[in-house]
């Protein structure tokens, strides 16, 4: 089955808008990720060796929140399966205000700031989750260089290849990288209103995909006799 266009055109920039945000909030808050929770739960278990219990309640904090911003995605849109008619506009616009939020917390209160940061991204990740056989994930890149290596590994032993998920991988992978090498010039440039960037493209691409939606339900139905 082939992807739809407003998939490829959505996973790859939101994978750019994640870049901006994960960057943004590393260089500007403790050096920590707010898109993916892997290393963020090891430097949890280094503070809990340590005794650390500032760094506890920090890390802590990012780990909930981007749960919560996932929970709200759950809430919002009610399904695992990326399909045409759910209301990811809805939990677009919610992930912009929330971006919005975190720049001026960021100057007063960092930490909070970045607990805004982490659960726009919990809730972006959550939103876009399979289609079609092929797992997409925006906010952080195990699973897109899990499936190259996997892809690879059939290559060498002569099995089919599934393009439609290697190549999807690969476009997140340029979509992530490439946000945070614009996140890096816009955050040395602006500082945290860097974050004013990924916050108007997500609202962008809500009323884009509001817009591909409606022009599609309206195709359709002029096709129903």
């Amino acid at each position: 089955m082939q992807l739809p266009r407003w998939v490829w055109v959505g996973a790859v920039t939101l994978a750019c808008i994640a870049g901006m945000v994960n960057v943004t909030g590393y260089l500007g808050f403790e050096h920590l990720a707010v898109s993916h929770l892997t290393g963020t739960t090891s430097l949890l278990g280094a503070a809990l060796a340590d005794g650390d219990w500032r760094s506890v309640r920090h890390l802590w904090a990012i780990l909930i929140a981007f749960s919560l911003g996932a929970m709200l995605s759950g809430l919002i849109i009610q399904d695992s399966a990326l399909r045409l008619g759910r209301r990811y506009g809805a939990a677009l616009a919610l992930e912009s205000a929330l971006l919005l939020a975190a720049v001026p917390l960021f100057s007063s209160q960092p930490l909070n700031g970045a607990l805004l940061a982490a659960m726009a991204c919990g809730l972006q990740n959550a939103m876009v989750t399979t289609y079609s056989g092929a797992i997409v994930r925006t906010t952080h890149l195990s699973g897109m260089f899990t499936d190259l290596g996997i892809g690879l590994g059939h290559l060498i032993r002569g099995k089919p290849l599934p393009m439609r998920r290697l190549t999807l991988s690969g476009l997140i992978i340029t979509g992530f990288l490439g946000g945070g090498v614009l996140g890096t010039w816009l955050f040395r440039a602006l500082h945290y209103h860097a974050l004013l960037i990924p916050a108007a493209l997500t609202g962008l691409t809500g009323l884009g995909y509001a817009g591909y939606r409606h022009w599609t339900l309206v195709r359709e139905a002029r096709r129903v006799p």
